[in-house]
């Protein structure tokens, strides 16, 4: 069944959900060899209320920045743009600190092996505004987005190009949990007109879901809006 050697994965990083399953789809890498190639969606952008300035047109943006920073480092070393968001997600949906801030930015940077001035040049530089922008458009346009995660499944001989919104999973499973649900969602891939499958939320899983979240909750600068799904 594991017939895919790479997939696209947008993310945003200031959404918990995408940074637990961006920790399982490494999980999987680090066993499958599967290579990832990290593609950008902007939540303040998809979410933006009306009237209200795009992300690109405010001197910082939660997320929007970091995906700057992201591209930047992306076009010289694609390992780098995965540190780079590995960093971020660790410091925002873990030790709730603001990867946003040009400060702990520029030392993540360092952590990572860039340099700290990738931070002021890639929000210098408006050519990584158009980069944010192809990829966010482009899954909107392509594939319906309207939240992170999505993994993009390429074309096959016999299956066409698959997007799936997901998996939604807290926690990030690991190990031989990683690979079943690997084999899960590329089995879902292969079903014609298979649009959702969803375990309903009780209270007490709301309760879990916010504990788990509780760093990302103490150390966001803004109000969750969510638009709802197609």
């Amino acid at each position: 069944m594991n017939t895919h050697s790479q997939i696209d994965f947008y993310f945003d990083p200031m959404c918990p959900y995408a940074y637990q399953t961006s920790l399982w789809i490494r999980d999987v890498r680090r066993q499958n060899g599967l290579t990832i190639n990290w593609k950008f969606f902007s939540l303040e952008e998809i979410n933006r209320p009306e009237g209200k300035k795009h992300p690109w047109e405010r001197p910082i943006g939660y997320g929007w920045s970091p995906m700057r920073v992201a591209a930047r480092l992306r076009r010289r070393d694609t390992a780098l743009c995965d540190a780079w968001y590995l960093a971020c997600g660790r410091t925002l949906h873990e030790e709730g600190r603001k990867p946003h801030d040009p400060e702990v930015a520029r030392q993540l940077l360092v952590e990572i092996g860039a340099v700290a001035d990738d931070w002021d040049e890639a929000l210098a530089d408006d050519t990584t505004h158009d980069e944010v922008k192809a990829d966010h458009f482009h899954a909107v346009n392509a594939y319906g987005g309207f939240g992170v995660p999505i993994i993009v499944f390429p074309s096959t001989t016999d299956r066409p190009e698959k997007a799936v919104f997901g998996p939604v999973v807290v926690p990030a499973p690991l190990g031989e949990d990683a690979m079943a649900l690997w084999d899960l969602t590329v089995a879902y891939t292969r079903i014609t007109g298979l649009y959702e499958i969803k375990t309903p939320k009780t209270a007490d899983d709301i309760a879990f879901i916010g504990r788990a979240f509780t760093p990302y909750l103490q150390g966001r600068d803004w109000q969750s809006v969510q638009n709802p799904a197609p």
